[in-house]
Formats: structure tokens, C-alpha cells, sequence
């Protein structure tokens, strides 16, 4: 498969992806949009409401509409927001609650930074696409909720916090991550959302944190010599897991590229650009499988996970052309249709539609995950298909 036939095929995929969303995840009876749908496409009408979930809508139907600019998907986007404001917000300390129920009641009321992060990546989507100047306020705002999450000793950003922004016990975004201070993924999803804020306001502040966001990824969280994240750390930055997530790492590569690029320091760039070059080579040499897929999680001793998630594909497409563009190497080109054409054959539902959470290593789908929660979301899969579209210009 040639570059100009992936473009072809994701805006396909694009169109398909929007469609399933529009049709299927409004919540007509109580605002908002469903929590969970299962793989059958069963509704569960009383699931929670996931502050990510509600971000990650926002920013790809605002993204959508910036391709695209079609009322429905501007409708979606705005939704979204009203949603955010109007359940999500916390009417009496900063920031946006965890999660909600199916009414929009709170109901885990902590302030997870990463959270706040995805509202911000969201909200500056949305002024992007909307030219809504009078939400830059709001944008601020947010920012500086994310603020409060940053440590003035040590650097970096601290993982969550009780809702009146005291310390809290549980750091976790998920039942799967480690219960500790800092993580390579919030830090990743911070810097995704500076980035996109960076494009619509270029304050002193968000200037500094920015740079020196970007910094703390090369310096604390890239082990260059491998070209690996570290996934959890101390407060001080002791490194509390020796784990290799492989989609974290290829969607890292082009996420710091991408940052670095708008930043626009040189030597910044170009140390960037041979981190991310060695990340994606780290992936593509211990992280795919035979046929094509990106597996899950590894360690020095090599993959131990090999089931094939959905967003690590998704992500895998992007990270190998943003590689392929930056080196002319056609293998990352060759793992890039390599990883869309698995993609297309086990992950994409032919029946309902949207995409299944994960396969095995053979390709078979686990049907008891659902194809819509908290976490499971159009924003991987939507945004590897603008990111493609976009980037391959034949």
C-alpha cells in the first residue's frame, strides 16, 4: 500500500468514525452523551459520564469542524462544551470533577490533572474552530487550573488532587496504573494540551511552562539511550516501574515533534527530532508483530503483553509517518500501511461500526469491552485520520 491509498482509505475511516458518533452516542433523555455502549451496541442509559470522554468529544468534532466546517459537527462540539460547563465544572473550588453520573450529578469529585489537561486541549480546539475570542478567558482559566497541579520544587506536574485541591490518596487515572506522584502519560497529555493552547495565546507563563515542559520530557521522562518512556516516578523523579508501553512511546514521538515544532527554539528541535526518531525505532524493532499490529507492553526482556488496543494502532499509523517524513526511511512508511492495514481487517467493526478496544495476538476482538466509555472515545482514532489526511499531500 502506497501513501496516496492510506490517505484514501482514513478519510474513509474519518467519515465512518463521525458518522457512528453523531448517530449513536447523544443522550437525548439526560444531556450530554452516553457513557457506555457496549460491543452489541447496547446503551447502558444509567453508566457514567467521564470528564474525558466529554473532552475528547469536544476536541474531535471541533477538530472535525476545522476540516470540515459541517454544522452537525460544530452542534456536536458545542454540546460537548455545554455539557463540560454545565456538570463537569465545580461550582465551589477550580477545576472539572472526574466523573459524573448519568444525570450529571458528581460523582468522583477529585481534580486529576490529566483531566483538566484534556479540557484544556479541547477548549483550545474549539476556539480554534469557532473563532469564539470570548472563550479565551475561559481557556485561561483552565490553564491555570492545570497550573495547580505543577511542582515549583522539583518540576513537572503532580497526578491528582482532592476536589478542594488538598492532597489526595488515590493518584490513578485507572485500575491499571500505579498509585504514584507522577507519570509519563498526564506529562504527555499536558504538553498535547500547551501545544494546542500555545496556537491560540503566547502569554509569558505559558511560554516558560511550555519550554519547560518539553524539557522535563526529554530530560526526565525519554530514556534516549533506549528509546523508551519511563511510565511512573517519585515526587523527585525517583523511576518507580521498569514497564515499556510501545503506544505511549510511538505517540510520543510525534506529540513532542509536533510541540518542539511550535515552540520553535532550534537546539531544541533537533534534539527533539533524534529522540523521537529513536523512539520510533525503539518501537518498530521490539514493539510490532509480524503482522503488522503494535502489542501492548514490554520490558527490557522484551513484549510480555501482546494484545493490539485500538488507540495504539492509531497511534502507531501517525508516529511511523511523522518518522517516515522526518527520515525519508521507507520502513517506518512500510509500518505505518502495515499497522492501518491490521487496523482495517481486526480492529474496525464491519458490523456496527467505530473501532474494537483490542484483539489478541491472532487478531480475534474482545467483545466484552465496550466500544464506548469513559475512556473509549473518538479522539485516537479521529485524529490519526486528520493527522494523516493532512500530512500526506501527493
Amino acid at each position: 500500500m502506497g501513501p496516496l491509498q492510506l490517505k484514501q482509505e482514513m478519510n474513509k475511516e474519518l467519515h465512518d468514525i463521525l458518522g457512528f458518533w453523531l448517530k449513536h452516542s447523544i443522550d437525548v433523555k439526560h444531556g450530554g452523551f452516553v457513557g457506555q455502549i457496549n460491543s452489541d451496541m447496547t446503551v447502558v442509559p444509567d453508566a457514567p459520564k467521564g470528564l474525558v470522554l466529554n473532552a475528547r468529544i469536544l476536541w474531535t468534532f471541533a477538530r472535525a469542524y476545522r476540516h470540515e466546517p459541517k454544522p452537525e459537527y460544530m452542534e456536536m462540539a458545542e454540546r460537548a462544551l455545554h455539557y463540560l460547563e454545565a456538570h463537569f465544572r465545580d461550582p465551589e473550588y477550580p477545576g472539572y470533577f472526574w466523573m459524573v453520573d448519568y444525570r450529571g450529578r458528581p460523582l468522583q469529585t477529585k481534580k486529576q490533572i490529566y483531566g483538566q489537561a484534556f479540557y484544556l486541549y479541547a477548549l483550545s480546539e474549539f476556539i480554534l474552530a469557532s473563532g469564539r475570542k470570548d472563550l479565551l478567558p475561559l481557556a485561561e482559566e483552565v490553564f491555570e487550573v492545570v497550573e495547580k497541579g505543577f511542582d515549583p520544587v522539583h518540576g513537572g506536574y503532580v497526578e491528582a488532587y482532592a476536589r478542594d485541591w488538598t492532597d489526595e490518596g488515590d493518584m490513578r487515572l485507572g485500575i491499571h496504573d500505579q498509585n504514584d506522584k507522577k507519570s509519563m502519560n498526564t506529562h504527555l497529555h499536558v504538553l498535547e494540551a500547551y501545544t494546542n493552547y500555545f496556537r491560540i495565546a503566547r502569554a509569558p507563563k505559558l511560554e516558560k511552562q511550555f519550554r519547560r515542559l518539553i524539557g522535563d520530557m526529554l530530560d526526565r521522562i525519554v530514556d534516549e539511550e533506549g528509546g523508551h518512556f519511563h511510565l511512573y516516578f517519585d515526587e523527585d523523579w525517583s523511576l518507580k516501574s521498569s514497564h515499556v508501553s510501545y503506544g505511549h512511546d510511538i505517540e510520543g514521538s510525534w506529540l513532542l515533534m509536533e510541540a518542539a515544532e511550535l515552540y520553535g527554539d532550534a537546539e531544541l528541535l533537533e534534539r527533539t527530532r533524534n529522540a523521537a526518531v529513536r523512539m520510533a525505532d525503539a518501537v518498530l524493532t521490539e514493539g510490532m508483530d509480524a503482522d503488522g499490529a503494535i502489542m501492548w507492553e514490554g520490558d527490557a526482556n522484551g513484549v510480555f503483553d501482546t494484545d493490539k488496543h485500538w488507540w495504539g494502532q492509531a497511534e502507531a499509523i501517525v508516529g511511523f509517518v511523522n518518522a517516515w517524513q522526518m527520515t525519508g526511511e521507507e520502513r517506518f512508511l512500510k509500518a505505518a500501511t502495515g499497522c492501518w492495514e491490521f487496523t482495517r481487517k481486526h480492529i474496525v467493526d464491519p458490523i456496527h461500526g467505530e473501532w474494537y478496544w483490542k484483539t489478541d495476538r491472532a487478531g480475534n476482538p474482545d467483545l466484552n469491552d465496550p466500544k464506548v466509555n469513559e475512556w473509549k472515545c473518538p479522539y485516537h482514532n479521529g485524529r490519526a485520520c486528520f493527522e494523516i489526511i493532512e500530512r500526506i499531500n501527493l
